[in-house]
């Protein structure tokens, strides 16, 4: 029997429909119940010995793992609201939550791990229970002075929800307002004169990241330090597969990953990256070893625990006499628009969350704003758009000028170093330039001269939404210190230098502002000795952040995933031959922008005038330059987001 008056938002008319709601309710719990015991029996049954990380799984059963574990949160979460209506303690306006977690896990679920976004999904579906819990608990205690029929109290409880709706509007439009969006460097903003430029961007009408900075900053609220880890000796013994280590191993080094990619070596084909690095760390102080490897370049990275268990990290980065001068051969025959080419590339960070929190770097770019300086001119693009929200979409087309990575393409740094630059790539993750992972994958050709990836065991994973510490130093450290070490190696050859951080991809949009003063320090240090000289400076991103968090439905945060940052700062020695050019690019920071136009503007850096009028270069590229344009040549207006059909568009309207 049901309880006569059970529900305190129905009156004694709908008792019928109080038993068959209650009834459905309890079916779902008993539904729920029973999923959450299947689930719990198969994940500790025979198959968790194959969940618990060992090795030879398949990715089905990898799959199902991932599919159990978020099951059983899911299933538990179904369960605790069920009960919650039962118990009469929230209304059945809570089924729609029932409906989304039961939909949200199983149709999103990529696991529990932060890789491939799996706990970020559920972390989103969390979100959205707790913010409509939030949302309905006004309607629950509506309900309740309903049930006691108090008059007073209504009109009182009524008189407040009016108050509070009145001042949270006129709190959303002052203070949570967007009128500083579409603001961009030296007092510019976006302009969306739709007959001068082929893109109006509407922007956001509240930027709620302003009342949320202060409690989504969790690297300030946990009061995250880089200082001493311990254990991290054990965990790269633990973690390692290589033959050369053992527990009297005091100096490690990690192994250069380009003597190991693109070789036709059949042990290491459908080898991840990780692995290799993983069976070829070396013990420095052993004599044996060392000669096993002397055909090999000696490591650049290393960290050494003659100290203490903790260990230190140092980069030195090998200049490379021979190679150095075979590149100033090789360049002789080519006239490039500048000698020096350099990519700090920012994954997941918008445009407009590039200015909330890279201020410093920013500021740098802005000393240079066109014409102000005799020296250097800097250039932002307001209307870069991504392809789509997340890398894969994107990073093919910045690097390879197509669709996806094919065997048939090569990265531009094949034809880098084919016209005399000198290469090197550092990056966070245990990625070659983010994807592919496997080495049939590339030809020796288009890997980087210089390749430093972080593989380190003892590093936050790639998603951390706090900052990333290693040996007692952020990641993004050692990344600018390799970084700062070529350019200065090889600082009389022509050089290309490409730096990946992903502090940006996590939900927060908070982590990045940790890197602000390292990228600044480094630009400012390259400054003031006079190494920036003959360079063309690319700081972007390749689409904004689409990681789900409280933000996730806020209409700011799918604009922003969609509008990535650009600045590009170049050298000005040129300026009277190529006038007409810097007149260009600076009618193109208000102009549609792709990833394509990015890579022959690469390619335009690379080759100077031949990109115009060499036939023998150009047929290397003219499959690729139809995709897009040269950012030193005039775009014309008639080119919109409606040419680009597999784009997503929704931010121009």
């Amino acid at each position: 029997m049901v309880e006569k008056g059970r529900y305190i938002f129905l009156s004694d008319s709908g008792k019928i429909s109080s038993k068959i709601f209650k009834g459905f309710v309890i079916v779902i719990n008993n539904f729920s119940f029973f999923i959450f015991i299947i689930i719990y029996i198969l994940y500790f049954s025979s198959l968790e010995k194959c969940f618990g990380g060992h090795t030879n799984c398949s990715r089905n059963t990898i799959w199902m793992n991932r599919i159990l574990k978020e099951g059983i949160i899911c299933s538990f979460l179904l369960l605790f609201l069920c009960e919650m209506m039962i118990q009469n303690i929230i209304s059945k306006l809570h089924l729609i939550h029932i409906i989304t977690i039961f939909t949200s896990c199983f149709i999103y679920s990529h696991g529990l791990e932060f890789y491939d976004h799996g706990l970020f999904n559920l972390l989103g579906v969390l979100s959205v229970l707790i913010i409509g819990i939030i949302m309905l608990l006004p309607l629950n205690l509506l309900f309740y002075i309903i049930r006691k029929k108090n008059k007073l109290i209504l009109y009182i409880y009524i008189l407040f929800l009016i108050i509070f709706i009145f001042s949270y509007n006129y709190y959303l439009n002052n203070f949570l307002g967007c009128k500083d969006w579409v603001k961009g460097l030296n007092n510019s903003y976006i302009k969306n004169d739709i007959n001068k430029y082929d893109c109006e961007i509407k922007p956001p009408k509240y930027c709620p990241y302003k009342f949320m900075t202060y409690f989504m900053d969790l690297t300030k609220r946990m009061r995250v330090e880089c200082g001493i880890f311990s254990d991290t000796k054990k965990r790269i013994l633990k973690f390692s597969k290589s033959k050369y280590l053992n527990a009297k191993t005091k100096i490690i080094g990690y192994p250069l990953i380009n003597e190991y990619l693109g070789l036709p070596n059949k042990s290491y084909i459908n080898q991840t990256i990780s692995n290799i690095v993983s069976e070829n760390i070396f013990d420095l102080e052993n004599k044996k070893i060392l000669k096993d490897i002397e055909n090999k370049s000696l490591p650049e990275i290393i960290v050494n625990f003659s100290d203490n268990e903790i260990g230190k990290m140092t980069v030195n980065l090998h200049f490379n006499k021979n190679l150095s001068l075979q590149r100033k051969e090789e360049e002789k025959e080519y006239h490039p628009y500048t000698n020096n080419i350099m990519i700090l590339y920012f994954d997941s960070v918008s445009r407009a969350n590039g200015m909330r929190h890279l201020k410093k770097t920013l500021n740098f770019f802005e000393r240079f704003m066109p014409y102000k300086s005799e020296k250097f001119h800097s250039f932002q693009f307001l209307k870069y758009h991504a392809f789509k929200h997340y890398t894969p979409a994107n990073y093919p087309k910045l690097f390879f000028a197509n669709h996806n990575k094919t065997k048939k393409e090569m990265r531009i740094t094949y034809y880098l170093k084919k016209y005399g630059f000198v290469t090197a790539f550092s990056s966070d993750m245990c990625l070659n330039h983010p994807f592919p992972t496997k080495l049939e994958d590339f030809s020796k050709e288009e890997l980087c001269d210089h390749e430093f990836l972080l593989c380190d065991p003892n590093q936050k994973h790639v998603s951390s939404m706090t900052k990333r510490c290693l040996y007692g130093k952020t990641n993004i450290e050692y990344q600018y210190e390799y970084g700062l070490q070529f350019w200065r190696k090889y600082k009389h050859n022509r050089k290309f230098l490409m730096i990946v951080n992903n502090d940006g991809h996590e939900g927060t949009l908070e982590v990045i502002k940790y890197d602000d003063d390292i990228v600044f320090n480094f630009l400012n240090t390259l400054f003031n000795n006079n190494l920036l000289d003959d360079t063309t400076l690319l700081l972007l991103s390749d689409h904004g952040n689409p990681m789900p968090s409280m933000y996730y439905f806020n209409d700011f945060f799918q604009i922003e995933k969609n509008l990535p940052m650009l600045y590009i700062m170049t050298s000005d020695k040129n300026n009277q031959t190529y006038y007409h050019q810097y007149n260009n690019i600076h009618e193109n920071q208000q102009k549609f922008i792709t990833a394509y136009d990015i890579y022959n503007t690469i390619c335009f850096l690379m080759l100077g005038n031949s990109y115009y009028n060499n036939e023998g270069i150009k047929k290397d590229f003219i499959s690729k330059k139809n995709l897009g344009i040269n950012l030193f040549d005039k775009i014309n207006i008639t080119r919109s987001p409606k040419n680009y059909s597999k784009m997503n568009r929704a931010v121009c309207v």
